[in-house]
């Protein structure tokens, strides 16, 4: 399939975050560009905002006449169900329709792809990595899963010749690509409603690692049972963190490679998680040729991710963090980075289960990370494209924690008992649509302070 053939591209679920940058991408390009989505939010406004036409009713009188062509591409996501009607008419109709992994696949192939893969730290490291690359003058494309605050997109650059991409693990998105550099940050258990077990997560990425033929263009952590070049914090590696230091917040670190050590980096993402995503970064921007001066001015300048550690209040008396952990593993990456930055503060987290799945697979292991903090809110769980699972809800978590200070709330709450909190440190955490509760939270914080 030829993309530069195709005039018109319909998105159905435009307004998720890997839809919607693949939807900017093409209106680059000067495509026609036209989508339903289920609910409105930011990242649909921002898309209307941009010129593209996108209705919330599943109808199919709402496809625009001049999409009713041979040169239509038909992008659907995977959260779509079988029945809907405007999917099912495009399908009667023999269009060209491609999952987003496929189109991407397409893309990376016809580029010098950058793939980053891992369970947890895919669009952080992305991010940094995209960054780097444009700030340094690559010609570069990068579609992140999550608003790089620099930038306020998921889309950053409109190169021709160089893509960065998320590898993501969810239905074996990422054998679709073909990268030349790639990585893998981490390889936990999860998705298991897709994938079954742990073993079959593990032969997946097997599979994805395959596909770079020269291992020296791989990155991996030590903790992997894959070949590849190693990266590690304070531990002997091909490339190494070390010298680590924090100044203000920000962690002040040199790194050890192959050919040489480059000294001072400044890098304003706290948490050791975050501080391995860096390094990932900086390894493939290294193998790629970036010049090490460009790496360190571009990691100093990198703001962040939307919902990943993402400061809404920092003041001396309050401090109010949203992230969108929704794996133990990440919850625990939060709790060190609190941790390490507000040794003895009290914290106050406020928790949405995202999956009935995933709650049930992980319940022990949510409720021993949850309980880590000093006091503990739950709401219900967010169910995404699952149905109930019986016997499976929030309060069957909250039986499971050794924390006695939690309880459940309807969101409708959620500011009244934060503020009834006399917490210093308060974090919103989850994968949900917690994140739109974000700017009222906000608000009410400062407003009591």
């Amino acid at each position: 399939m030829n993309l530069k053939q195709i005039d018109n591209v319909y998105f159905i679920g435009i307004g998720g975050i890997g839809m919607s940058n693949l939807a900017r991408y093409f209106k680059n390009l000067g495509k026609e560009i036209c989508g339903y989505d289920k609910t409105p939010s930011n990242l649909t406004s921002e898309l209307i905002e941009s010129g593209i036409l996108i209705h919330f009713e599943d109808q199919i009188n709402l496809i625009p006449k001049n999409f009713y062509v041979e040169n239509t591409l038909v992008i659907i996501t995977p959260a779509v169900p079988i029945t809907h009607s405007e999917w099912n008419y495009f399908i009667e109709r023999d269009y060209i329709i491609k999952k987003r992994a496929e189109v991407l696949g397409l893309i990376s192939k016809d580029t010098f792809c950058f793939a980053v893969a891992g369970t947890h730290g895919k669009t952080t490291t992305s991010g940094i990595l995209a960054h780097i690359l444009f700030e340094s003058g690559a010609d570069v494309t990068a579609f992140i899963g999550g608003i790089v605050e620099n930038y306020n997109s998921n889309l950053i650059g409109s190169g021709k010749t160089v893509t960065v991409v998320e590898a993501d693990e969810f239905d074996r998105s990422f054998l679709h690509l073909y990268p030349n550099i790639a990585c893998i940050t981490s390889m936990d258990a999860d998705h298991l409603d897709i994938y079954g077990t742990s073993e079959a997560i593990e032969e997946s990425f097997i599979e994805f690692a395959n596909k770079i033929e020269n291992k020296n263009n791989l990155f991996i952590t030590k903790q992997l049972s894959i070949e590849g070049v190693i990266c590690a914090i304070d531990e002997e590696a091909a490339y190494k963190a070390f010298n680590i230091k924090i100044s203000d917040g920000n962690y002040i670190f040199d790194v050890q490679t192959p050919n040489e050590i480059i000294k001072n980096f400044n890098f304003a993402l706290p948490g050791r998680h975050n501080l391995m995503n860096a390094l990932m970064a900086i390894a493939m921007a290294d193998l790629y040729g970036t010049p090490a001066d460009e790496i360190i001015k571009a990691l100093a300048s990198f703001n962040g991710i939307k919902r990943r550690f993402s400061y809404q209040v920092k003041t001396s008396s309050k401090v109010y963090i949203d992230d969108y952990a929704h794996h133990p593993t990440e919850i625990n990456a939060v709790y060190q980075a609190v941790s390490e930055l507000y040794p003895g503060q009290k914290t106050l987290a406020i928790f949405q289960p995202h999956l009935f799945s995933r709650t049930r697979d992980f319940g022990d292991d949510f409720a021993k990370s949850l309980s880590a903090f000093d006091e503990v809110l739950l709401l219900n769980i967010y169910p995404a494209r699952e149905l109930p699972i019986e016997g499976i809800s929030s309060n069957w978590l909250l039986n499971k924690m050794t924390n006695n200070n939690v309880s459940i709330i309807d969101k409708k709450d959620i500011v009244s008992k934060i503020l009834e909190s006399h917490a210093s440190v308060i974090i919103t955490i989850g994968a949900g649509d917690i994140g739109e509760l974000v700017p009222s939270i906000k608000k009410a914080i400062y407003e009591s302070i």
